[in-house]
């Protein structure tokens, strides 16, 4: 048992479909309440499509685990309803160092720029992460949260899927259009369907060793290569929720899980680190590194996210962030889908899109293995000389790799976005996630994701004139007007005085980061799908342009 934490334990209900003789149909069944499953349950939830969640067991994580959401993470997080409460709970950070031996050679800054709603991590234990989804999901109606409701066998068919579901009552078999299976690495639906997961697993173990200790360290990231209290050796340390401070020690191949877990392995190894420091133990575990990945993460009716689809080794904090993405991806397509204003070729971007990302996951999760677990004496030397020259050399530390933490996929080939017309420069292609930046409305939105919502939107820029033209304003009300109605922000400059027109929304580029962030100029515009992620831009606005980018964006079929 934890100190600091009491896992709570959910009450099994029985559930109708149990006594109704036959299997009942559902739309949407999600296998797996942990922090994919319920994103996905939550976003659908918000999206008016209703789901049954089902979970083997009757409790949140056991231990620690994922603790480091990203702030692509803690956006999608801010338009479900649950930023603020991660953040609020969790620990924020953006620097990390790294050290050789006994020294530090150099910092870094994931997010150096001011004007971001978000911090680059913020650092909170599984269990806490998954309570504040579960208090989320108990507000919205249109989900049935079934605990220790395990599936033991699934049948895919062209219509949907049977599945069979075991509960302290026995069995009973229900019917879903769509099943997606969010239920972990050794995902109980993809061995059911007779499907692989296929990669990497590395030669080397991790010890994970969360300690409650009141530390003067400041909340950063800090990396060891061969420290002088674990020779030969890495270490990870960096600050969660509680006073709890998770560290990682390299162990290598050969070390034996079990026995490395007991505390007369363990005490040693953090008194050696942590001197004289007083510290309790509160979890610990040990774990392999695993790169590996479904083929395809949509097979007919059934999807598959998380580390369901595809597993990742935890330093770069990929795994649970990646699926978070997934379900964020997801989530807006399948809706549409089941809705009946998109067609159902739309899913087949689900996969290409996340696998893409996941191919990205992978190849730096093992450039990041690689270089912590040198494979040979001649690679070690590279290593080491890498990290000499990086404590004197800035070009150098490009070449470290501690764990290249996690950062949004952009889609900049998926066939959802229109090609410029028109020439930009930045970060905003069609297929990039959204900045942020702060705005101020007289609806009270701070931030500029927030305004965005989950839906498609346009964002107009028209710099500091006080009135739109004629044709914009009709533009901006036939858009709203649509029946896939896009939500239109008109961004302006301090000085402005427009007010809302007809179907939009007036936001004020409170510092210009917008402006500057988007490369935006007078007439500039542009569209970005429920995901915020940017599907289409230009330098003017075209009502036929705009409805070709979406028709493109919903469908894949339609050219700009």
């Amino acid at each position: 048992m934890l100190k600091t934490h009491s896992n709570p334990h959910f009450p099994y209900r029985r559930s109708p479909d149990q006594d109704s003789g036959e299997p009942t149909r559902h739309a949407v069944v999600i296998v797996g309440a942990g922090p994919v499953g319920l994103t996905l349950a939550i976003d659908l939830a918000q999206r008016g499509v209703s789901v049954v969640l089902l979970d083997d067991d009757d409790t949140v994580s056991v231990g620690s685990r994922a603790v480091c959401h990203a702030k692509r993470s803690l956006e999608i997080l801010d338009r479900l309803g649950c930023g603020d409460e991660v953040v609020r709970r969790g620990v924020s950070w953006s620097v990390g160092k790294v050290f050789f031996h006994d020294r530090q050679i150099y910092a870094f800054n994931l997010l150096p720029e001011a004007g971001h709603h978000r911090p680059a991590f913020v650092n909170l234990q599984q269990y806490y992460f998954e309570e504040l989804l579960l208090d989320r999901v108990s507000e919205l109606p249109g989900i049935d949260l079934r605990w220790r409701h395990g599936v033991s066998e699934v049948v895919a068919a062209d219509a949907g899927a049977r599945l069979t579901v075991n509960t302290p009552d026995g069995e009973y078999q229900l019917d879903c259009d769509w099943l997606i299976a969010c239920d972990g690495a050794k995902s109980p639906v993809r061995h059911a369907l007779g499907l692989e997961s296929r990669g990497q697993v590395f030669r080397d173990r991790f010890l994970i060793a969360d300690v409650l200790m009141k530390a003067d360290y400041p909340t950063e990231r800090w990396f060891w290569f061969d420290p002088p209290f674990h020779p030969g050796q890495s270490t990870l340390l960096h600050r969660q929720a509680d006073n709890v401070w998770r560290i990682d020690f390299q162990l290598g191949w050969d070390a034996d899980p079990e026995v490395e877990k007991q505390p007369e392995k363990v005490l040693p190894r953090l008194k050696q680190m942590l001197g004289t420091r007083e510290f309790d133990l509160e979890w610990v575990s040990v774990y392999t590194f695993t790169c590996r990945r479904m083929e395809r993460f949509r097979h007919g009716r059934v999807f598959f996210a998380g580390d369901a689809a595809h597993q990742l080794s935890p330093f770069g904090a990929r795994g649970a962030n990646s699926g978070i993405q997934d379900a964020d991806n997801l989530a807006w397509k399948l809706a549409l889908v089941v809705q009946g204003s998109a067609p159902e070729a739309l899913l087949e971007t689900y996969s290409s899109e996340r696998v893409q990302a996941a191919d990205e996951n992978i190849l730096n999760s093992t450039r990041a293995t690689d270089f912590i677990t040198p494979k040979s004496a001649v690679s070690k030397v590279f290593r080491d000389a890498t990290l000499s020259l990086a404590e004197h050399y800035p070009f150098a530390r490009k070449l470290v790799n501690s764990g290249r933490l996690s950062q949004p996929t952009v889609y900049a080939n998926s066939p959802l976005n229109t090609a410029d017309l028109d020439g930009f420069v930045g970060a905003m292609i069609p297929g990039a996630p959204a900045a942020d930046a702060p705005v101020e409305s007289t609806r009270g939105y701070g931030w500029l994701l927030d305004a965005l919502g989950g839906e498609f939107a346009l964002l107009y820029y028209c710099g500091t004139a006080d009135q739109l033209p004629r044709r914009i304003i009709e533009a901006i009300t036939a858009l709203a007007r649509d029946e896939l109605a896009i939500r239109v922000i008109v961004l302006t400059l301090p000085g402005s005085g427009l007010a809302n027109p007809e179907g939009g929304e007036v936001l004020c580029d409170a510092e210009g980061l917008a402006a500057v962030r988007y490369d935006l100029r007078p007439g500039s515009c542009y569209l970005l799908r429920p995901d915020q992620h940017v599907c289409a831009r230009w330098r003017w606005l075209d009502l036929e342009h705009i409805r070709k980018a979406r028709a493109r964006a919903i469908q894949a079929s339609e050219t700009a």
